[in-house]
């Protein structure tokens, strides 16, 4: 009970539930190294191990803040984030890939509704997503990317030349053009409907091929001041000569300007319209 309390953040002690889920948790600060080795990026690099010895507990409110001298690397923590999101889980080309996955499934899950050839494992997980069924816990951790990955390959051979075609994109790695929409709600109205005629001239059903996708800052919170959450906010030892438990955000420009927030329009479609689609718009 105690350690899923902590996890859902309801434990008795807030400052302890506050390391396991809060905008300075354990969590957070692994996946960031993580993913910036793995990727490459250096930009999610950041000062652990000062964070980690600059955290304290307030007693008297029962919760974790960070002494004065790790302000700094609490700093340099969030705006990684800000550019592991901005340049690595909201780039172009991871986007319009999993634009492709997302056309693919939901096309086989329309031609499993309509008795079309999807094949599937009786009883998997992924027959009960084609079903439009929840998943129950069971399912859910039965469920990885190797069961998806082995069902997209049977579907490269189905009848149904929609998710034949998405399929075969897919592992052939012929993913889809990502285009900023970097124009006004006027234009942007315009071009997607020319767009989406150049789509259908060259046989292809905009439903699947052209594809909007908006990564927006306020669906993956790089830092904000929500009061309404006392375990949102991150606290900080101000001062030297009088020190006193501050927000963050009241004491640092640089995490003001973070909550400014981002956010990235773009269109997808197959690369062999990448010139014709391009060239409607020319601001």
């Amino acid at each position: 009970d105690d350690v899923a309390s902590m996890i859902k953040g309801t434990f008795r002690r807030r400052a302890l539930a506050q390391l396991i889920s809060s905008q300075l948790d354990v969590d957070r600060m692994d996946y960031l190294l993580r993913d910036s080795l793995m990727t490459g990026a250096k930009y999610g690099v950041y000062d652990l191990e000062w964070i980690v010895k600059s955290i304290e507990i307030d007693e008297e409110n029962d919760r974790i803040f960070v002494a004065a001298p790790g302000i700094a690397a609490v700093e340099d923590y969030l705006q990684a984030r800000y550019y592991m999101f901005r340049q690595v889980y909201f780039h172009r080309t991871l986007r319009a890939a999993e634009s492709v996955l997302k056309s693919l499934l939901h096309r086989a899950i329309a031609v499993y509704s309509a008795g079309g050839d999807v094949w599937h494992l009786p009883g998997s997980s992924v027959e009960k997503i084609l079903q439009g069924e929840r998943l129950d816990l069971e399912k859910h951790l039965e469920l990885d990317d190797t069961d998806v990955v082995f069902h997209i390959k049977q579907w490269r051979s189905s009848s149904d030349a929609i998710l034949s075609d998405l399929a075969k994109r897919f592992f052939d790695r012929q993913i889809f053009k990502a285009f900023d929409l970097d124009m006004n709600e006027a234009e942007k109205a315009v071009f997607l409907g020319q767009a989406r005629s150049v789509v259908e001239r060259h046989g292809f059903d905009p439903e699947y091929y052209l594809v909007e996708d908006s990564a927006k800052h306020a669906d993956y919170y790089f830092y904000s001041r929500d009061t309404h959450d006392p375990k949102n906010l991150i606290f900080v030892e101000y001062g030297y000569s009088r020190p006193e438990i501050r927000e963050i955000s009241e004491v640092s420009a640089a995490v003001r300007g973070l909550q400014e927030g981002y956010r990235a329009q773009r269109v997808c479609f197959p690369a062999e319209l990448r010139t014709e689609i391009e060239a409607l718009y020319r601001p």
